[in-house]
């Protein structure tokens, strides 16, 4: 039940352009060559001196490989090889411009921000919002307002907006509403619709932002989601470093050829310069030009891939004790398409939770999982990629009956449980202006009902519980602590790791004046 699309570029009619990776291609070149190198980098490009333990470590090839900007023959002038591979990824997701992105898609979430504010400042923003986002609404002043996914409450699970709700909530903000902010696929691998959500949002005269982090990998191939960026989105963040094989912090931002395009290129233009290091890494930038040339050239690899996935999903349904929750997920109102590539499987049946699980595979079977909730250990598996998924299932059997022949969950474990996601407290003052406010430091215990001036996001996702301006409530005290003491959680923002301190504004009265 895939949504239909236009297809990315494919290499039947993109043709040689498709099969070579220009950036990627002319930093090689460069590298080839017997070079004396009198500028930065420090280490030379060579093992010499002070790079011999860089050399040792990495091996020199990487070091060759880290040329700086502004090089000729690779980004310098017009009609280089970067403008080159910036153009083919464009084409290749489909979009009327795209940027390489070496802060990740964090930093295409600021820069979204950061256009948006200069249209307007009224942003619909989806709850479980990555906590960078929130960050461009503090930088670009925005006044945001929120709209809530639909939630598996038995499981922890936030997964996408309806369009209804969307509607709703644009009805809802108190001034004109210039863009809606939105994530699909979810952490999970809930894929919600991009069609009917961007036809609500232009109804209303908005742009739409998609925090497609997770989905870079969409539209490559018929048995997966279209990309979002041919489905009406106006802008698409994408991390190509989450599933398409490019190198950690590498993303992408894609603008939409739609009716915002225009007015929201020069802004974005302006957003990337204001984000971006002066001093771009090299090796970040060819992984994604390499990975989307795999991208576009791998169906036979991907089908493979898929089939495998088909497999080990079979495999985890066929087991005693585990199944699958994205079989789920079709029930929920929000969710048209699931990604295979993620497998959220409940392992309620251990007894255990499953960010005490999520530590112990890292720690006693070398298994990392991506994230866990207490029901769930979500695993996901990269393009082209077929782990042994019997594995993990005979780590989880072996902690299964470990704990069911004690009868008891060990002291360390039961400590981890988490409770509920919170419900936010009510947003009583401008982020930003609650962000360069006069604070304080206040213990846990006296933070209910106050302000808070930083952005507090449990992780794993990243989803902000509290944000700047928020009143932080009880029970997101209680979330946060818990996450911070559990095996394999941390808090973004907090004063302590503990979080046995909050920062907030010091005088109430400021937030008077505010909203």
């Amino acid at each position: 039940m895939h949504q239909d699309s236009p297809m990315p570029s494919s290499p039947d009619n993109e043709g040689r352009r498709a099969a070579h990776a220009p950036y990627a291609d002319a930093l090689d070149r460069v590298a080839a060559r017997d070079s004396l190198f009198l500028t930065t980098p420090g280490h030379g490009r060579n093992g010499e001196g002070i790079a011999h333990g860089l050399a040792d470590y990495f091996g020199e090839r990487i070091l060759s490989l880290d040329v700086p900007p502004l090089f000729d023959g690779i980004d310098l002038g017009v009609d280089t090889p970067k403008d080159e591979a910036l153009e083919l990824a464009a084409e290749a997701w489909g979009a009327r411009r795209t940027w390489f992105l070496t802060n990740g898609s964090s930093q295409g979430n600021r820069m979204a921000a950061l256009a948006v504010g200069t249209l307007g400042t009224g942003v619909v923003t989806q709850r479980s919002a990555h906590s960078s986002f929130i960050d461009g609404i503090v930088l670009a002043g925005l006044n945001p307002r929120f709209v809530s996914p639909n939630v598996d409450e038995a499981n922890g699970i936030a997964h996408g907006v309806t369009p209804d709700a969307l509607r709703h909530a644009i009805r809802m903000h108190p001034e004109k509403v210039t863009a809606v902010y939105l994530v699909t696929p979810s952490y999970f691998g809930a894929v919600a619709d991009v069609a009917a959500l961007a036809e609500v949002a232009h109804e209303a005269g908005a742009m739409l932002i998609i925090d497609a982090a997770w989905g870079a990998h969409f539209g490559f191939h018929p048995d997966l989601p279209a990309s979002p960026v041919t489905l009406g989105a106006d802008m698409v963040i994408m991390s190509t470093h989450k599933l398409a094989g490019s190198f950690t912090q590498s993303a992408l931002l894609h603008l939409g050829d739609t009716e915002f395009a225009d007015r929201l290129e020069p802004a974005l233009a302006r957003a990337f310069m204001m984000t971006s290091s002066t001093s771009e890494n090299a090796p970040l930038m060819a992984s994604i030009d390499i990975a989307r040339r795999e991208l576009v050239n791998s169906h036979d690899a991907i089908s493979e891939s898929l089939e495998n996935i088909r497999h080990a999903r079979a495999q985890i349904e066929g087991s005693e004790h585990y199944r699958l929750l994205s079989g789920d997920f079709l029930n929920f109102s929000d969710v048209v398409d699931i990604d295979p590539f993620r497998l959220p499987i409940d392992i309620t049946a251990t007894g255990l939770d499953g960010h005490t699980i999520r530590g112990r595979l890292a720690e006693e079977f070398a298994i990392y999982a991506e994230m866990a909730t207490a029901t769930t250990l979500v695993v996901l598996i990269g393009l082209g990629k077929s782990p042994d998924i019997s594995r993990l299932l005979d780590a989880l059997e072996q902690m299964r009956t470990e704990n069911a022949a004690t009868h008891e969950i060990a002291e360390d474990e039961s400590a981890s449980a988490i409770p509920p996601l919170p419900t936010a407290g009510d947003l009583v003052m401008l982020p930003r202006e609650a962000f360069f406010a006069e604070s304080e430091v206040v213990p846990a215990a006296e933070a209910a009902g106050r302000i808070s001036v930083s952005s507090l996001a449990a992780y794993p996702p990243g989803i902000p519980n509290v944000l700047p301006g928020e009143a932080i409530t009880e029970e997101t005290v209680d979330f946060l602590q818990a996450v911070a003491a559990s095996p394999s959680g941390h808090v973004r923002g907090s004063v302590d790791p503990a979080l046995e301190s909050f920062r907030v504004v010091r005088d109430p009265k400021a937030a008077e004046s505010s909203l």
